[in-house]
């Protein structure tokens, strides 16, 4: 069986936002290097800001360092506190490290209205600078646990999910930059100097028609106890690109968008006692719930999230490890769940 990363690139390949392909006269560059990262050899160019989403995403226990540059004197469009739309220019960075190398950078760059380049970039032995990988993406790229691998992934696949909302980028929002952050973040990193956030950004001018009070009443994720609320930002970051309901997965009502600011998350609504289309092994079809309180081995969500079996694993894409320590977390919530 082919690739999904290859089945999507011979139906998306000829797309805007082909990676190595150019497209209304742009194209990625070939070495990291000259994609404005850095500003000299091994020195990273100071008007790329660190950032840090409060929330992130599993990619298999990589170590992650994400920077951003928005072009001088422009604004992002933030009427729309889940959705902001970025100036052209924008670029933005994410490095992957596994047992201490580094294995691969992601770009995500805003070249022209309307046109948003995908690419990444595969470090050398060395670690002296980073090649383009080819647009179906590079297998094998580094080993992450005794007979598994790391796949840098293809256009195809970063387009799966960056392109599935109403913005194509992911983990830089309100929510993520908030200075009000979940102590109990799964793989959460404590705020660290420097690392820009909601707050700088307000006061840089960065945000045009941001409601006045964004930072008096900073988005958060609105939970009954500090646990589910840990929960329901880890499906937001997780599975929110896909399961939304305003851009649905056909016959789908799963929604884990966090709305930030009004309870009653949809993360709970669209789960909880809900039945699933997946079916667990020795049960009837049209049994199976997505969270069955008080039973974490029959409930669809957990089950999944445990599976990587390609036609069962959730995510689907981005992880050939399941996430334990989040797994753990979510079998021991579903325990104390009162059954109804």
């Amino acid at each position: 069986m082919r690739p999904l990363s290859l089945l999507l690139a011979a139906v998306l390949g000829s797309l805007p936002g082909v990676a190595g392909a150019p497209y209304g006269g742009v194209r990625a560059p070939r070495l990291l290097s000259q994609t404005g990262l850095y500003a000299a050899p091994g020195r990273l160019d100071p008007r790329n800001r660190a950032y840090s989403p409060q929330y992130p995403l599993w990619s298999d226990g990589a170590a992650k360092a994400r920077w951003v540059r928005l072009p001088d004197g422009a604004a992002i469009e933030a009427g729309d506190e889940d959705a902001w739309t970025f100036p052209v220019g924008t670029k933005f960075w994410k490095e992957f490290q596994f047992h201490g190398r580094k294995v691969e950078t992601r770009l995500l760059w805003h070249a022209r209205p309307g046109v948003w380049i995908f690419a990444s970039y595969a470090w050398n032995a060395a670690g002296t600078d980073a090649t383009l990988v080819p647009e179906e993406g590079l297998p094998d790229a580094a080993e992450i646990a005794p007979g598994l691998r790391h796949t840098i992934p293809g256009v195809a696949d970063c387009r799966t999910c960056h392109e599935n909302g109403r913005t194509e980028v992911l983990g830089f929002t309100a929510l993520q930059l908030s200075t009000d952050r979940d102590p109990g973040a799964i793989h959460g990193e404590p705020p660290r100097p420097g690392l820009l956030t909601l707050e700088d950004l307000v006061k840089e001018g960065r945000l045009r028609h941001a409601r006045a009070d964004l930072l008096a009443r900073p988005p958060r994720i609105r939970a009954g106890d500090p646990e589910t609320r840990a929960l329901l930002g880890y499906f937001a970051a997780n599975c929110g690109a896909c399961h939304r309901m305003d851009h649905p997965l056909d016959g789908l009502d799963l929604d884990f968008r966090p709305t930030g600011r009004t309870p009653g998350e949809p993360g709970l609504a669209s789960t909880v006692n809900r039945p699933s289309q997946y079916t667990l092994p020795g049960e009837a079809p049209g049994t199976t719930l997505r969270i069955r309180p008080g039973d974490p081995d029959h409930s669809a969500v957990y089950s999944r999230m445990a599976s990587r079996r390609p036609l069962s694993q959730m995510p689907p894409l981005g992880s050939a490890l399941a996430d334990r320590e989040a797994l753990d977390r979510l079998r021991a919530w579903i325990a104390r769940a009162p059954a109804r």
